[in-house]
């Protein structure tokens, strides 16, 4: 069974950076796209990052572009996202997904908080 195990999260100060991982298995990695959104309390999740099955095409909300950089390691089955220059608005559990026949796979999420 498709399984996404994300870890990396913590508190950090405001302009302090945190690098995800999120490891996956129980499909085939790298013909798949990948995603990673976050959920703010009190607000609806939102699409973060996304990387083409081969790593070439990526694309980020306005919100972090600059900022957070999204990478793959196809032979270790696993997602990055690398978070810089990160703000108090950047708090919010953060997930891994993927799309497999239209069906939505997800993680159990990790925390970000960042606080001075």
């Amino acid at each position: 069974q498709v399984q996404l195990v994300e870890s990396g999260g913590g508190l950090v100060q405001p302009g302090g950076s945190l690098r995800l991982s999120c490891a996956a298995s129980g499909f085939t990695f790298s013909t798949n796209r990948m995603n990673w959104y976050r959920q703010a309390p009190g607000k609806e999740r939102e699409l973060v990052a996304v990387i083409s099955s081969g790593g070439v095409y990526r694309n980020y909300a306005d919100s972090v572009q600059g900022r957070f950089t999204i990478s793959r390691d196809n032979t270790k089955s696993t997602v990055y996202l690398q978070m810089n220059t990160l703000k108090p608005e950047d708090t919010a559990v953060y997930y891994c997904n993927v799309a497999i026949i239209s069906v939505n796979y997800w993680g159990q999420g990790t925390q970000v908080t960042v606080s001075s």
